[in-house]
């Protein structure tokens, strides 16, 4: 195994790399097989790569996430609030919040959370949607294109593509 060794091929060959190296010239690489800096190089750079894109993906699924809980749990906030958006909406609709202090402190909250992203949704004449309305009642009527909503006996509300509540309404029918 000793490459020193008398009548071994590379012991025989060692002398005259080793004249060349003494007279100054540089054995030439081949041209067929990169170099092993080179390969390494490629390696190196395809695994930074591969570890460049893994970063960016976990950021954005950790941005995603990030919204998706925001989402969640604005959409628990608003179905506790729900009794007290309810009764604003009924105190709306009976002429009891034309102003004074409860009326401006229904509008800041309704705009507090329509700045969190909270929809109220329901309609008169709006397509009927079984994703988010609920059909209480059909109802007889010309006022309403047939499989439109007719009449909004609840308001809904979604948090951005969440429905939170469907609204409850009543469905156009042909009289």
């Amino acid at each position: 195994n000793a490459p020193a060794a008398e009548g071994h091929p590379e012991a025989e060959e060692a002398p005259a790399a080793t004249d060349q190296a003494a007279a100054g010239e540089t054995p030439e690489p081949s041209e067929e097989a990169p170099s092993e800096d080179a390969k390494l190089a490629a390696e190196r750079l395809d695994s930074l790569l591969r570890l460049q894109a893994e970063f960016t993906n976990f950021k954005n699924r950790a941005a995603r996430e990030k919204e998706q809980l925001r989402e969640f749990v604005a959409s628990d906030i608003v179905s506790l609030l729900l009794p007290v958006l309810d009764d604003i909406d009924a105190a709306r609709k009976h002429g009891d919040l034309q102003e004074g202090p409860f009326a401006s402190i229904a509008t800041k909250l309704e705009e507090l959370l329509g700045k969190q992203g909270v929809e109220r949704f329901g309609e008169v004449g709006d397509a009927f949607d079984p994703n988010i309305h609920e059909a209480v009642l059909q109802q007889p009527t010309d006022e309403v294109e047939p499989d439109h909503v007719s009449m909004v006996l609840r308001s809904g509300f979604k948090v951005g593509n969440r429905v939170v509540r469907a609204a409850q309404v009543a469905v156009a029918a042909q009289p």
